[in-house]
Formats: structure tokens, sequence, C-alpha cells
């Protein structure tokens, strides 16, 4: 049987292309990678998301957790810098919620962190002391101030996640009423007061929805809320803009279709109104007539219509 011809020299030429090939790949890998344990680290680039809003992270307070460590990587072999360790060890903060950690050729390590942001505060008649977070998640107490609400009274750690994150939330989204109410109160029943920063007056806004439903739970709260605070706004500019900011003591929104006001035992005090033949009864409050300001007569409640139009 005749053996099959073989072009050695052509098969040579392709070995040598080969191996060639190779080397040209590695020297080319090799020379572009800088030798890293001859290198350190030179400067730490560290961004922190949302530091100027309500949070409690900053570059400085990541810089302290890395140093606690000893993970900071400035002046640190870059061979000897683990991204990944820096990055977990940034996790564990109970304020980080993502962390990522990267090496640059050029002897730079780059640092970014996202945070959770609180919405609310809770102190609560137990004495607890902790904050929310935007996403429903506890968050411990720390040294940190912030113009947050905070919320007082008879407050589960389930009614402050699921419940109370909304609330505030919808109220900080506002613009106007972000300045004006700076607390909430929860009442043993879980009626939820209100505490304006103007004004010597506690709004009753009556009880929250009830959903299972976390999606629902929120569109359904923040509904309930605005309707409310609608009507709040009309009652200011109609209401209290004439009689006085001061005239009343409580205000209740609990039912739709009524605004109902105590009065203010000072205000009373200093200025009385003559009993006549037509005063109106404790059970019996008064209607204020039309063009005048909602307020009452001389019983110490009374019930103020709904304005029927909006402001201008």
């Amino acid at each position: 049987m005749k053996r099959p011809y073989i072009n050695w020299k052509k098969l040579l030429i392709v070995c040598l292309d080969i191996v060639l090939a190779v080397y040209l790949g590695m020297a080319m890998t090799s020379f572009n990678r800088p030798d890293e344990t001859m290198k350190v680290c030179t400067q730490v680039n560290i961004v922190v998301a949302d530091e100027n809003t309500n949070g409690f992270l900053s570059a400085q307070e990541i810089k302290r957790i890395l140093q606690k460590r000893n993970l900071y990587p400035a002046h640190q072999h870059m061979s000897d810098i683990n991204p990944r360790s820096i990055e977990e060890a940034l996790k564990t903060s109970s304020f980080v919620r993502t962390a990522e950690c990267y090496k640059t050729q050029d002897g730079h390590v780059n640092i970014s962190i996202t945070q959770r942001l609180p919405v609310v505060r809770i102190k609560d008649s137990a004495g607890n002391d902790y904050y929310v977070d935007e996403k429903g998640g506890v968050m411990p107490n720390s040294k940190y101030v912030s113009d947050l609400i905070i919320v007082t009274g008879n407050v589960t750690q389930d009614f402050a996640c699921n419940y109370l994150t909304h609330l505030a939330s919808a109220i900080m989204g506002d613009a106007f009423w972000k300045n004006q109410i700076v607390q909430i109160n929860i009442l043993p029943d879980q009626g939820v007061e209100l505490v304006p920063r103007v004004g010597e007056h506690i709004i009753f806004i009556g009880y929250l929805p009830q959903e299972k439903d976390a999606a629902k739970r929120k569109a359904a709260i923040e509904e309930y809320l605005h309707g409310k605070l609608a009507r709040l706004e009309k009652f200011y500019r109609y209401g209290l803009s004439v009689a006085g900011w001061n005239k009343y003591h409580y205000i209740s929104l609990e039912f739709d279709n009524q605004i109902i006001c105590k009065k203010n035992v000072t205000e009373m005090a200093v200025a009385p109104i003559p009993p006549t033949e037509t005063t109106p009864t404790a059970e019996q409050p008064a209607t204020p007539s039309e063009g005048e300001a909602q307020q009452p007569g001389t019983n110490t409640s009374a019930q103020a219509s709904q304005p029927s139009q909006s402001p201008q």
C-alpha cells in the first residue's frame, strides 16, 4: 500500500506560524498589563449617590468605614487591593444599598455607592427610635440629623413599614405640605394626627385605608391623603386666613363632607361671643352664613362645610 505524501516543509511553516502567533499574543498582553506589584494606589475616588439629600452617607463616612477595616486602598500596592473585599465590607453597612469598586491602570481605585434614603423617623411610645427608608426597610438610629417627618405615638414596626412609609412619602412629595407638616402622631386606635409648622392646631385625618396588596395600599393611601389635604388647603385659604391661624386647636377631616373644628379656649376667653336666642346648643353645631368665615358659635366645636370652589 502506498504511503500518503507529507509536505514536511509546509507543515513546519504552519507550526512556526502558530507558535509565532501565540508568542505575539502573550507579548502584547504582557506589555499592555503593567506589573501591579510595582504600582501603588495614588488616588481613591468615592462617589455617593444622593449625598446632598436626606441620606446618611458621605465620602468621608465611606473612607472611615474602610479605614476601620484596614481596607482603605490609598498608598497600597495595587496587587494587594481586592475590589470584592471592599464591596462586601461596604455592603455590611445598614445605610448602603449597592457598592461597586474597581481598579484602573493609572493607579486609581474608584468606589461608587448608592444609599438607602430614609423618609420618616419613628419615635414611638415604647421608646423605640429608628428610621424607615423609601422601600419600607428599617434603618437603625444614628447621629445623623435630617429634616424628616417624625412619627410619635402608638406605632408598630409593621404599621410604620407598610403604611407610614407611603404616608410620609406622599407628604414629602408635595412642596407645600413638606414644609408645613412636621410631625405625625398615631392614636391607640391607629387614627392619624398631623402637626403643622404654622398654627397651634392639630389635624385629624382619620384612618388610613387597609389593603393587603402593597401596590394597591400605596395608591390608596396617596389618594386618601391628597383628598384630605386638598380640603384642608381650601379651609386654610377661606377659613383660617379670615378667622386667624390660632382660632382653633383641633381640626378634624375624618368625614368627607365636613370639617369639624374645636375652638381654642384662650381665643374664647379673649373674644367671647354674647349668647342670643338663636345661639345653637352644643348638640347642634353652628353653620356659618354665606360669605362669613367658617368658625363656631359659643359651643366648643363646630362643623365647617367644605368650600365648593377650588382656590384660584
